[in-house]
């Protein structure tokens, strides 16, 4: 990394030190925004293209016009790594309503605000064979009626006051349920289980995002020849599985060794998560797989 990490901020390269928005920012007022994280894996930016097709169309449900095009967007996730000089990156974008007077009234903003961070950061939890532990949260996933899991919002509350659960556990991470008692997923990943050989997650009308890395785990497994089952899952399920992993930009892929007091199995890295979490490394240094910096 450079000596002064340069962050973009409303057209303009900034030392990190004066990267600064407004306090009228409706994204602070309200949560009124959205946002992609992407890691680039030795000069590749992995699925920068499904990322930001997510963002722009998370941008749309929230009706916030983004102001630059798809491709422009790319560009400057792009210079932002370069001037950073990073190979190996963590990468947020974030995009609000932009700055105005108080009240939700979206058309007090005259036009948006965007930052795109680049940054060293080691996955969530590691990157061992330890795995982590995890509880199931009293706190319940929005329910899809209420608004869309796939609009990748900058509200996070409910999966914040999900992980001060877990935090006041004593464990790394939460499971959340949704309205009718299936799982959904943890505060910022998907789930996965492994049972008799099937791999088993829920289907993304269980209240879930349909996360970028979720959808290429279940690519990896289908190239490997393991049956992926998409369905309502039970923490019955998940104390009796085999193998639990859940998946993400952050964490990437980690396995959990005990939820709420039940070890799975016998507590270690699965043989299937072991198969999976290989190709998926394999296809983080694929440049099909993404767009070279």
């Amino acid at each position: 990394m450079s000596d002064s990490q340069q962050i973009y901020v409303n057209g303009t390269y900034k030392p990190k030190e004066e990267a600064y928005i407004s306090v009228y920012d409706h994204g602070l007022f309200y949560g009124d925004g959205v946002y992609e994280a992407i890691r680039a894996y030795d000069g590749i930016v992995f699925k920068l293209d499904e990322h930001l097709v997510r963002l722009y169309e998370s941008a749309k449900s929230l009706r916030i016009d983004i102001g630059m095009t798809l491709e422009e967007m790319k560009g400057v996730v792009l210079e932002t790594l370069r001037r950073n000089k990073l190979r190996e990156a963590y990468i947020r974008i974030v995009i609000t309503r932009g700055a105005g007077p108080m009240g939700v009234d979206p058309r007090n903003c005259d036009k948006p605000t965007i930052i795109v961070i680049a940054e060293e950061r080691k996955p969530t939890f590691g990157s061992g064979d330890k795995g982590i532990e995890a509880i199931i949260s009293s706190v319940r996933r929005i329910p899809r009626d209420s608004i869309d899991p796939q609009i990748k919002t900058l509200n996070y509350i409910n999966q914040i006051l999900a992980k001060i659960e877990a935090i006041d556990a004593g464990v790394e991470e939460a499971i959340m349920l949704n309205g009718e008692g299936f799982v959904a997923e943890a505060s910022t990943e998907n789930v996965f289980i492994v049972k008799r050989g099937k791999v088993i997650t829920p289907h993304p009308s269980a209240g879930i995002l349909n996360g970028i890395t979720r959808q290429t785990i279940i690519g990896a497994c289908e190239e490997l020849g393991i049956e992926v089952v998409e369905r309502n899952l039970t923490t019955h399920e998940l104390y009796n599985a085999d193998e639990v992993f859940v998946t993400g930009t952050g964490a990437e892929l980690i396995h959990l060794g005990k939820i709420s007091g039940r070890v799975i199995a016998d507590g270690g890295k699965g043989e299937t998560t072991k198969i999976i979490e290989e190709k998926f490394r394999e296809y983080t240094r694929n440049p099909k797989h993404g767009v070279p910096i």
